[in-house]
């Protein structure tokens, strides 16, 4: 089979200003980014049609390093849906440039499922992510100079809490000291995250407008003074700044499929270090114009659903009509305890044995009040003997099931799962969000919620710094905030090399981290990090330039 980029690159792409009327956007009142991409005004957002649009989230197993095709899954079934007659767009994050050139590859789906065009999706698309950069940056380096120049006096920051971002995944750069030499600012401790895990990235995706970005710039927690009083953005009062650097970041992007429907591509939190969902404004742009909107959540319902329900969808009232749970064979025997080496070999035993994570998901996603869909995502070494078994996985409990050939097919490949999203939605919707806590709990209380509800956990253990912040916390209007904990996609517990479903656990909090202007608080657990490293053979070596053409990409 052809490699992405080379069916990428041969397939005839229509003007962007084309993608834009068919789904009923006037071609004229978008912004171009070139012939195939654009922003899309969030004037353009019709409030009344998005309650009768149909959202669909798609999110998956406990996912493994083989990796679970879940973008291409969101991708495939907007085009079989489309393919049986349903007007549906795709509503999707977008790429960060660490995984890009780290681990993961390229995000923008895969096979003859993929939104277009991918070598700028994948690269510096419409300059997204550089916006938030610079915005988090110029941030510090004014907080810095404030410091600089009120240092011996009342004003004085004596806690700051504000690093530094680069979307680059680089190890080195996690711990750092600013400010050395004579004439240089005041010598503080910092580092940097990647810019997916910026709290601008969080309020970016969360904002409604304009004016609902400037007030969350406005209220970003900086540090505190010496007389331990909160130290925000407004205090610095450069918001007006802040927001006019991402004034147009903040506009939806539109591109198209391999198959010429409507994407909306915008926003790139992860769900391991931040909240994992694509922007609330661009899901709301596309349930204006489609019939059935599908979206995705970052890594396994236990990181990127939870906090799609959790967060997003408590914050901006969105309701999913349906959640489609993707599983791989290739993930199934690997949490059944199949060696990584051995895992695209007939191993039954295994295979079975890895359905407990999947059970747990839909035991999980079912809490919430959701109507599930499980996608087998086919892969050419999968036998008929394991689909036939969690085909029978699903019958046994009632739950829908459908086989996804999208990667192969393209939307041909995904009607069977386009029917069963259909028929789902039509006969059996699901229920109205129930959420894993109420607002009115304690952080401690969401957290612990979190843990022993969805993770599985028996309890919560919290570091000295976690519980100084927390009692922090507990004091302020900042205990109505919904939680974030940033944690491994690998496992259910904070163990990344525990498989399956992990089970008489303790869960530990190490730190918090108090996104005021985003509204929730993040609690980190275990060793997670905040700005990912490189591995030891990273897909930059793959990736060229050959006479003016991108090559790697993927």
């Amino acid at each position: 089979m052809k490699s992405d980029i080379q069916i990428a690159r041969e397939t005839p792409l229509k003007k962007v200003k084309e993608i834009a009327e068919r789904i009923g956007i006037e071609r004229d009142a978008i912004h171009n980014y070139g012939p195939y991409m654009a922003k899309v005004p969030l004037r353009l957002k019709k409030e009344e049609k998005i309650d009768r649009s149909n959202l669909v989230l798609v999110t998956a197993i406990t996912p493994t390093k083989a990796g679970i095709g879940k973008t291409t899954v969101s991708i495939g079934l907007a085009l079989g849906l489309n393919r049986i007659g349903k007007k549906a767009i795709v509503a999707l994050r977008e790429p960060s440039l660490g995984p890009v050139f780290g681990m993961k590859g390229g995000a923008a789906g895969g096979g003859y499922a993929q939104v277009l065009p991918m070598e700028n999706i994948n690269l510096h698309f419409t300059g997204d992510f550089h916006a938030v950069t610079s915005a988090h940056n110029t941030i510090s380096a004014l907080l810095d100079n404030y410091i600089y120049r009120v240092q011996g006096t009342p004003r004085e920051i004596k806690e700051v809490l504000w690093k530094r971002v680069l979307d680059v995944n680089d190890r080195s750069l996690r711990y750092i000291v600013t400010g050395l030499g004579p004439g240089n600012g005041v010598p503080l401790e910092s580092g940097f995250d990647i810019t997916a895990a910026s709290e601008l990235m969080a309020i970016l995706c969360l904002a409604e407008d304009e004016q609902d970005l400037r007030r969350r710039i406005d209220n970003i927690l900086l540090g505190y003074t010496r007389e331990d009083k909160p130290f925000t953005v407004k205090d610095l009062g450069v918001a007006g700044a802040i927001t006019v650097l991402m004034k147009d970041a903040i506009h939806p992007n539109l591109v198209q499929t391999t198959e010429n429907t409507a994407a909306f591509v915008h926003g790139g939190p992860f769900a391991n270090i931040a909240h994992g969902c694509n922007s609330v404004s661009a899901t709301k742009m596309a349930m204006s114009y489609g019939d059935y909107v599908i979206t995705e959540a970052g890594f396994g319902a236990d990181l990127g659903a939870e906090k799609f329900f959790n967060i997003k969808c408590r914050k901006s009232g969105l309701q999913p009509k349906l959640t489609v749970i993707v599983v791989t064979a290739q993930g199934l025997k690997m949490h059944g305890g199949t060696p990584e080496k051995a895992i695209r070999q007939p191993d039954m035993a295994g295979l079975v044995k890895g359905l407990e994570n999947l059970s747990k998901h839909l035991e999980n996603l079912a809490a919430f009040g959701q109507t599930v869909v499980v996608a087998f995502n086919r892969y050419g070494f999968d036998t008929d003997d394991e689909i036939g078994t969690v085909a029978e996985f699903c019958r046994q409990r009632g739950i829908r099931f459908a086989v996804n050939n999208a990667f192969t097919e393209g939307g041909k490949g995904a009607v069977e799962l386009a029917n069963a999203v259909v028929d789902a939605i039509e006969n059996e919707p699901s229920q109205p969000l129930r959420f894993t806590y109420p607002d009115d709990d304690s952080i401690r209380t969401k957290i612990e919620k979190v843990a022993l509800n969805v993770y599985g956990a028996r309890d919560v253990v919290f570091s000295e710094k976690a519980l100084r912040r927390l009692n922090r916390i507990e004091q302020s209007p900042l205990s109505a905030f919904p939680v974030c904990i940033a944690k491994t996609q690998f496992s259910f517990s904070a163990d990344p090399n525990e498989y399956g479903v992990a089970r008489d656990f303790r869960f530990k909090i190490n730190d918090i981290v108090i996104n005021q202007g985003a509204e929730f608080i993040v609690a980190i657990a275990g060793e997670m990090m905040r700005m990912p490293g490189l591995p030891a053979d990273p897909q930059a070596r793959r990736i060229d330039l050959v006479d003016g053409k991108v090559e790697g990409l993927s």
